[in-house]
């Protein structure tokens, strides 16, 4: 029985070759005291590769309706090195990585960047030991989770969502006032403001009225938290009047 066999439990996923493995968690410190072994920069390489590429085709195809800016936001969102040390915390990767003393003195075992690369290159050892389609598969079952997370805050309508928030600010509604339309149709471009009494919330851009207005929508829940000041100035002046 090998000592990673519990790792390979909680990856879901079991390799031909173990020393695949091995070299997935072999950081470059651990050269230090044992230079026979390979670190696992090049599987880090090739990992981050597929990775970003089946994260690109399988949001293209759940969200056939989102524009190239959106997709590129969410694969960023799924593959930066926050999500994937958060991922590598719950499969307790850290306890895994073959270290330098030095690293391992240093916390490595909980570095976000080191637990990052981890997982990109137990993607790419995935790749190497067994072919592009058992990796995809063990790369949607790694974030499953995620992604199903990120549908559900892209399926959330976003004209709701800021609705309640200005309303719980300053009791008012947000209003969305066409303001510029380009183009022939079916390429039409629509552009739409949203307010709340004359403060600018968001701005956006659709091939329908109704896109740009979520759009719109969904700009100003993404700069809420700046937004949120002004609108308690003007929640303020009207409790007073």
């Amino acid at each position: 029985m090998s000592e990673l066999d519990p790792l390979q439990q909680a990856l879901g996923f079991t390799f031909r070759d173990i020393t695949n493995l091995r070299q997935a968690l072999t950081h470059r410190s651990y050269l230090n005291e044992n230079p026979d072994s390979a670190p696992n920069e090049r599987l880090e390489y090739l990992g981050d590769a597929l990775l970003s590429l089946v994260v690109a085709w399988e949001l293209f195809e759940r969200f056939p309706e989102f524009s190239e800016g959106r997709l590129t936001k969410l694969r960023a969102a799924l593959v930066c090195q926050e999500s994937l040390a958060r991922l590598a915390k719950k499969l307790d990767l850290g306890r895994y990585l073959y270290l330098g003393k030095g690293e391992e003195k240093g916390e490595g075992r909980s570095k976000p960047r080191t637990l990052a690369s981890a997982v990109e290159a137990l993607i790419g050892a995935a790749l190497v030991d067994q072919g592009f389609e058992t990796a995809r598969e063990f790369v949607l079952n790694l974030l499953r989770e995620e992604l199903e997370h990120i549908g559900e805050r892209e399926l959330e309508d976003p004209r709701s969502k800021l609705q309640e928030l200005v309303q719980a600010e300053v009791k008012l509604s947000p209003t969305y006032r066409l303001v510029g339309e380009d183009g022939a149709e079916p390429r039409r471009q629509f552009t739409v403001q949203v307010l709340a009494g004359d403060i600018l919330l968001g701005q956006g851009q659709g091939h329908s009225k109704r896109e740009a207005k979520k759009e719109a929508a969904r700009a100003a829940l993404e700069n809420w938290p700046g937004l949120l000041k002004k609108l308690s100035g003007r929640g303020n002046e009207s409790q007073k009047s």
